[in-house]
């Protein structure tokens, strides 16, 4: 479907788009951790090789039969900064600005060596379309890590500061991308509920009880078209995987 309605697909194919999006995220984690875990000093070494590894990957062609231009390596570089902003943005709001000193690091490194990104990043944004895929992949990997956060969470308090700022980010996305956003909400809550069903999840206490207090705010909170397919969409992806599994184990 992405492919039908990107108009950037030919010059970054889904795939390229998926990378970029996990990309994003195993830099932000890596960045993330050396904050809390490495002193300044010994963080630069580490955050110059991951910035030297992301720009490797910025420079790289597509193979060969897809579309191959000047413009792949900035919209590649727009992606990965746009990503790492975004986990930056969503974490911020939990663990503070201190604990993202090393992704500001990662991103200032990339911003240096990828002067043509900015544009690309307006390009990105203007169209709701635009790198779908990308947009799809890291949303819903932001959204997946703050609910794993909230009931992992045995503090009421932080607990439901988890709650408000996921709730949000996905009503927001919602406001900011009407056509398509809904489609990105509907797999998350997809997600969230094939991982309750599989790994018995949220089944109890305060993790149980943020998680329905997440659907439920939801619920209340979307507009009346958006909310009936966002809940039908999540709905059916559920009973797909659940007819899955039973075949599967029938077997």
């Amino acid at each position: 479907m992405d492919s039908l309605i990107d108009p950037l697909a030919a010059q970054l194919p889904r795939e390229t788009q998926i990378q970029a999006a996990r990309l994003a995220q195993d830099g932000f984690a890596h960045a993330f951790r050396l904050t809390l875990e490495t002193p300044a000093a010994e963080r630069q070494p580490a955050i110059s090789a991951a910035v030297k590894k992301l720009n490797d990957w910025i420079i790289e062609r597509n193979p060969p039969g897809d579309a191959n231009d000047d413009a792949q390596p900035a919209l590649r570089a727009a992606m990965l900064l746009s990503g790492l902003v975004q986990w930056g943005l969503a974490y911020t709001q939990v663990f503070g600005a201190a604990a993202m000193a090393g992704l500001s690091e990662l991103v200032g490194g990339l911003r240096v060596s990828a002067p043509d990104a900015t544009e690309m990043i307006q390009r990105i944004n203007d169209d709701q379309a635009a790198a779908l895929s990308f947009k799809s992949e890291l949303r819903k990997a932001i959204h997946l890590a703050l609910w794993h956060s909230m009931i992992e969470d045995a503090q009421q308090e932080s607990a439901t500061a988890t709650l408000q700022q996921l709730g949000g980010m996905m009503l927001r996305l919602v406001e900011s991308m009407p056509d398509l956003g809904w489609i990105i909400v509907a797999h998350t809550l997809a997600d969230i509920q094939i991982r309750c069903l599989a790994h018995q999840l949220a089944t109890s206490g305060l993790a149980q009880e943020m998680t329905q207090a997440l659907f439920g705010a939801l619920n209340q909170q979307l507009p009346a078209d958006q909310r009936a397919k966002i809940m039908a969409g999540a709905t059916q992806t559920v009973i797909a995987w659940q007819q899955s599994t039973r075949n599967t184990t029938s077997h």
